[in-house]
């Protein structure tokens, strides 16, 4: 006699191996095992993003952010600039602040977006093929600096920098 849970494993089994865990490389090809990164790239370096901005220190610290983030979320490592394979270097152009919504008795705002554009580009050292180049890049990120909730801008820059960081590293993955 054949137990109940034997079948509910064996069906569940089968199916988990039969279904595939990611995207191809091509939109026609369906789902693929591959990795979404460049196999022949190891390593990555990041020099310190200039800044065209009056935020201070804005570059430095999107530089760092970006640099962490490729070593917790690619199989690259971030390495100087003489040992890497390629090199992904930017201008922080622009940072803002958007009204996101008023007070309707004072008219005083209650909640901003900061905002941080950026045009980047990634290159091949060994090449000096351009594998990524965007314009324009912006990431933005809200804040409420009204009285009760009080959060200061440090709050929404870091913030800011920090999804755009994963934003510009999503950027490096494969064509899909």
């Amino acid at each position: 006699m054949i137990r109940p849970a034997a079948v509910t494993l064996f069906a569940a089994l089968s199916f988990t191996a039969a279904m595939p865990t990611g995207c191809a490389s091509s939109p026609n090809q369906g789902y693929s095992f591959a990795s979404p990164y460049n196999e022949s790239i190891r390593t990555v370096s990041v020099p310190v993003f200039d800044n065209e901005t009056f935020h201070r220190a804005v570059g430095v610290r999107l530089t760092e952010a970006i640099a962490k983030e490729i070593n917790r979320s690619t199989p690259w490592i971030v390495a100087p600039a003489d040992r890497a394979h390629t090199a992904l270097s930017g201008v922080v152009r622009d940072t803002r602040l958007r009204d996101l919504s008023t007070n309707d008795d004072s008219g005083l705002v209650q909640e901003l977006a900061m905002q941080l554009t950026v045009d980047f580009t990634w290159t091949d050292n060994r090449t000096g093929q351009t594998l990524v180049a965007r314009r324009r890049f912006t990431g933005a990120g809200a804040f409420i600096p009204a009285l009760g909730v009080g959060e200061r801008i440090e709050v929404a820059e870091q913030g800011t920098i920090e999804d755009l960081a994963r934003a510009i590293v999503a950027e490096l993955r494969s064509e899909w």
